[in-house]
């Protein structure tokens, strides 16, 4: 049975949210505290090293020998956590899911154990040669420099110790392929659940996209590009950066900028500054019991810096910041094309505006229709080293 719900602009969703204007089909994909009473024909599935196809009642199924958790499950037998997790060899590609749809990516979960800037996530929606998500998995999940941070957000949670966790809405028509690929020297383990609902999808619904870039220095006086190239029609959703201060003193003056639909040399959204952007104010800063200012992490639904790594006086000598704003509840919309960019700017002497060369990392989250822009290749393994 299918339910038609009305809505004023934005419904919330157990995998994220989908803009839909007036009104969405019910069908199981769209679920908020509102309906969950509702009952819909959708399948739910689970995708785990347990579980490698997600198919009905083919769960726990691996035999003693066969799984990577064998000897622990030895005196236990099948079905006693006999294969948890994977190993993935260096310079590997392991597909962690295939599936049939039409459906929908609801919720992931997953503990990558090896370096996070060298384990790269990719999805691949309806059978397309080049990825739509294509990031390290550390900043595709808020957590880019490589040392954990609780993150506390409405599409993406970081719990301790390392569990990666995000609810983003992954719609596909055809199929879904999901890799990753280890390009460290080092094997690494990776344990992991994809959810998943096989559902029809309506018309107007958008793929979800997501795009990894580094600049380390740089240069001056150019501006950062989170994003550019797009083209199609969609909604930009979010932005993920890894901000690292090359400079002493305040380095968030730069203001963010949305080129929309054939903007030229102006944007049609300029933001007033890097932590007006990142929804805080005044640096970030706030007195501690001596009265000093510091920065100071915070992780709300919609926006947060959740991470700030400090000097410690020996090797560590730079400071450095994870941030993240999510336009959920305001979605950037664009019709044909969108170029997003950010400005570094610090303070010199004389009240003047200082063009910083930091180290800058982002994500940009969108969703889009079909096909999209071939991304330009990711930097290679020193490039996208963290030191």
């Amino acid at each position: 049975m299918k339910h038609i719900l009305t809505a004023l602009c934005v419904i919330f969703t157990a995998g994220g949210f989908m803009a839909t204007g007036i009104s969405a089909e019910f069908n199981g994909l769209n679920m908020n505290l509102g309906n969950l009473s509702r009952l819909s024909k959708a399948k739910t599935r689970s995708i785990s090293p347990e579980n490698f196809t997600g198919e009905k009642g083919r769960g726990g199924m691996a035999e003693i020998g066969k799984g990577t958790a064998s000897n622990a499950a030895r005196d236990l037998g099948q079905g006693w956590k006999v294969n948890p997790y994977i190993h993935i060899k260096s310079g590997e590609t392991v597909a962690l899911a295939e599936i049939d749809g039409p459906g929908a990516i609801q919720q992931i979960w997953m503990t990558p154990a090896g370096n996070w800037r060298y384990m790269i996530i990719r999805f691949y929606w309806d059978g397309e040669k080049d990825p739509s998500i294509e990031c390290p998995v550390g900043d595709f999940f808020a957590c880019g420099w490589g040392k954990y941070a609780h993150v506390n957000s409405l599409p993406v949670c970081v719990n301790p110790g390392s569990a990666f966790n995000c609810y983003w809405e992954m719609p596909f028509r055809k199929n879904c392929r999901i890799t990753m690929e280890n390009i460290s020297e080092k094997q690494v383990t990776l344990y992991y659940q994809i959810n998943y609902t096989i559902t029809d999808i309506p018309n107007e619904t958008a793929y979800f996209h997501a795009q990894f870039r580094r600049t380390n220095p740089l240069p001056y006086k150019e501006v950062y590009t989170i994003l550019d190239g797009v083209r199609g029609w969609g909604q930009y959703v979010g932005t993920y950066m890894c901000w690292g201060a090359n400079n002493n003193g305040w380095w968030g003056e730069g203001e963010i900028k949305f080129y929309l639909d054939g903007d030229s040399k102006f944007p049609t959204i300029c933001g007033t500054g890097t932590e007006d952007y990142f929804c805080g104010s005044y640096c970030f800063l706030v007195p501690d019991e001596s009265g000093k200012r510091q920065y100071t992490e915070y992780s709300t639904a919609y926006a947060g810096m959740p991470q700030v790594i400090r000097p410690d006086g020996v090797y560590s000598a730079n400071t450095r910041f994870g941030l993240y704003r999510w336009h959920i509840m305001d979605p950037i919309r664009f019709e044909n094309d969108l170029k997003v960019t950010i400005q570094a700017i610090g303070w010199r002497s004389g009240g003047r505006y200082l063009p910083l060369q930091d180290d800058i990392s982002s994500v940009a989250f969108w969703y889009q229709t079909e096909p999209h822009a071939p991304f330009s290749p990711l930097p290679d393994k020193d490039y996208l080293e963290i030191q």
